[in-house]
């Protein structure tokens, strides 16, 4: 298959180990921030080709897994309401909030529908012009612009029964937020889709300032393994570095439509993440000339006590301080089929991951 195959030839995967045990012999750990990363890693065992001095960890990149506690309960709060239909994507319904979810709200009778696309909420509003629609956004800077387009749709069409609740975030605060509080990372994987949006100026402060190497990667065996490669080596030269292995896909200057789109619909503000907490300008929120479709602006509901699920380290995992193993809930109380905390929910949850290719 054209672009698939040819990233995993098992030669070409065992020729690049190799030329990763000769790069360098100094201990070093990478994070990988992208859960498609994490998942790739597992699902073909990329970790044992590595050789014992390269440690890699997962970090904050599950859109599902980073939501704060608080936002799953205001979606769900805002379900309870009478007249509103939340119109959200499958992995969200199933994740945990203080008391319940969304998807124990609909079995109790909230009009709460699984959508794949954002117009998809956007088309349930033009149909339903007696009640309000909730879509909760979430996700980098790869879904906001999707989010920002339905906005200008909903203005243009005036289906102004049409309401985001924005849990959108961008990647670079989280990243550097991390350093900061003293992770060990010596080099980032950095997530080639979002990239694909941003372009690659993004990461240029983590290799200038805090003398990190950053590889934008693909999602495939050869990617990954490249990926890993380019870095080891900026570490042993001691050349911290913005690269990109990921070059069929992403560039320098990204994709200027996507990011005209999320000028005009969103603005930066200070945002909680899941287990990390308060980052600066780490999260995005409906523009105020926009603010007829912000949820929190335009619907009154009372969400109550926020908390998260005792036992859960969903936050630790997040922050590449612990993995799921460490969990005492892990593979026991907590699994897919009946998750305790977020990171087990989602398909690119490290939790979810490990669960999966745990033997």
């Amino acid at each position: 298959m054209k672009y698939v195959d040819e990233y995993r030839k098992k030669d070409l995967i065992l020729s690049i180990a190799e030329k990763i045990k000769k790069a360098s012999d100094r201990e070093m750990v990478l994070m990988e921030v992208c859960g498609g990363h994490t998942m790739a890693i597992h699902r073909f065992g990329l970790n044992s080709l590595l050789p014992p001095n390269i440690k890699l960890i997962s970090g904050p990149g599950c859109p599902v897994c980073v939501s704060d506690q608080r936002f799953i309960d205001t979606a769900i709060a805002f379900g309870r309401l009478p007249g509103i239909i939340i119109a959200t994507y499958g992995d969200l319904i199933r994740v945990p909030g203080s008391v319940s979810s969304l998807e124990k709200e609909r079995a109790k009778g909230s009009d709460i529908r699984i959508i794949y696309s954002v117009l998809e909420a956007l088309e349930i509003a033009r149909q339903n012009r007696d009640k309000k629609v909730v879509f909760p956004g979430i996700g980098f800077e790869t879904t906001a612009p999707a989010t920002a387009a339905a906005v200008i749709q909903s203005r243009q069409d005036k289906i102004f029964n049409f309401f985001v609740l924005s849990g959108h975030k961008v990647m670079p605060p989280v990243m550097k937020t991390l350093v900061e509080e003293g992770v060990r990372i010596d080099g980032f994987i950095a997530p080639g889709h979002v990239t694909a949006i941003t372009g690659t100026s993004i990461y240029e402060e983590l290799a200038s300032i805090y003398k990190l190497g950053v590889v934008v990667s693909g999602f495939e065996p050869v990617d990954m393994m490249q990926s890993v490669l380019m870095l080891a080596s900026q570490i042993e030269k001691g050349k911290p570095a913005v690269e990109v292995q990921y070059r069929r896909v992403v560039n320098e200057t990204g994709n200027k439509v996507a990011q005209n789109l999320m000028k005009e619909v969103f603005e930066y503000r200070d945002d909680r993440w899941r287990g990390i907490g308060m980052i600066r300008e780490s999260g995005l929120k409906i523009a105020d000339h926009l603010s007829k479709f912000d949820a929190e602006k335009q619907i009154e509901v009372n969400v109550g006590e926020s908390f998260e699920p005792k036992g859960c380290i969903c936050g630790l995992i997040l922050r590449g301080l612990k993995t799921p193993v460490d969990c005492p809930l892990f593979a026991r109380k907590c699994t897919p089929t009946d998750p305790v905390g977020a990171c087990m929910v989602s398909g690119e949850g490290t939790c979810a991951t490990y669960y999966k290719y745990r033997s």
